[in-house]
């Protein structure tokens, strides 16, 4: 690398954090670090910083956060840093072209997918739902697209049949700060590739809703395991348990599931039958295969594996009632 460049930092949960590590412990002088404002967390409701901040001011970095940069004055806050890039991992904040073209050499985004597959939002959920073979990410230079810019480099990892979102996201923190780097010393350089995009092969990965969460039985068993894994940590696949307390009342349960894995069966039941429930877990038939539900959390309940599920509610997923619930009495 030539001579080291001037950086300003925007990000802001513990996957930004990584990357913020990664360029403080490098030979690049990060100037200042942006972040959203503090938000009320906890019971408490006590303002609290993300990751980024605390990680910023424990190494004597200035922290700005501005609510937007639409004023003129945060916009002239910035410019006085005179920044070689702008650094901008998982920020949550859109950045108005005056922003992008501020630093001499623009702003760098880490992207948590192969553009121009899974623009957007939620790239690892996504590409975890729909059963691709891998992901990665991409330092794309930024424009005022949704994640159209050019790449500057890619990065891969293979997706596993046990892979969450968790674990992806773990994957991605490890892969994404050493890509960053390998990028920003090119660019110190002068030499650094550009490569735009081809907008006929982009798909959007589109933020989560948690309505998502809950399980339609007529899927496939592939499918609703991808999705329970897709939706882990956040917003944890769920169904509806309806419990009939008599015959005039009914209570409903939402249980979650935080692992499942796919039974190939030849056994011809309707979706959302229950084919066996033991100590491996709950096996319900779908639309092709059946589905194990190994780990589950009643409401207001910790996650507990099937077993101990079954110990205590074992009517509740009696072999051949549906899933959804058929009990004639409270337990």
């Amino acid at each position: 690398m030539s001579k080291p460049l001037n950086i300003v930092f925007a990000g802001t949960p513990d996957f930004a954090a990584k990357h913020l590590a990664a360029l403080i412990n490098s030979e690049h002088n990060v100037l200042a670090v942006y972040c959203p404002p503090d938000k009320p967390a906890g019971r408490g409701k006590k303002l609290t910083a993300c990751a980024t901040k605390e990680l910023a001011l424990s190494h004597g970095i200035t922290v700005e956060q501005p609510k937007n940069f639409k004023e003129r004055i945060i916009q002239e806050i910035l410019a006085q840093y005179n920044a070689d890039v702008m650094v901008v991992v998982a920020y949550g904040l859109l950045l108005p072209e005056v922003i992008l073209n501020t630093p001499r050499l623009g702003c760098i985004n880490v992207h948590g997918s192969i553009l121009p597959k899974w623009r957007g939002a939620a790239p690892i959920q996504r590409s975890l739902e729909k059963g691709d073979a891998q992901t990665g990410v991409t330092i794309m230079q930024m424009d005022k697209g949704l994640d159209t810019g050019d790449m500057i480099l890619t990065a891969r990892c293979p997706i596993t049949d046990k892979d969450t979102s968790a674990s992806l996201y773990e994957k991605l923190a490890l892969l994404g700060p050493d890509a960053l780097l390998e990028s920003l010393a090119m660019m110190a350089r002068g030499t650094y590739p550009r490569e735009q995009q081809n907008n006929e092969l982009a798909t959007y990965a589109t933020k989560l809703d948690k309505a998502e969460a809950e399980l339609n039985w007529q899927l496939s068993a592939d499918e609703l395991d991808r999705k329970i894994r897709a939706y882990n940590p956040w917003p944890i696949a769920q169904f509806t348990f309806t419990e009939f307390v008599d015959k005039e009342k009914t209570k409903e349960h939402r249980i979650r599931i935080w692992k499942a894995s796919v039974v190939e069966t030849d056994e011809q039941q309707q979706a959302g039958t229950i084919l066996a429930a033991d100590k491996k877990g709950i096996v319900v038939a779908t639309s092709h295969h059946a589905i194990r539900l190994e780990m589950l959390q009643l409401p207001g309940k910790k996650a507990l594996s099937a077993i101990d599920i079954l110990n205590g509610r074992s009517n509740w997923f009696a072999v051949g009632q549906s899933i959804m619930g058929t009990l004639s009495e409270s337990i």
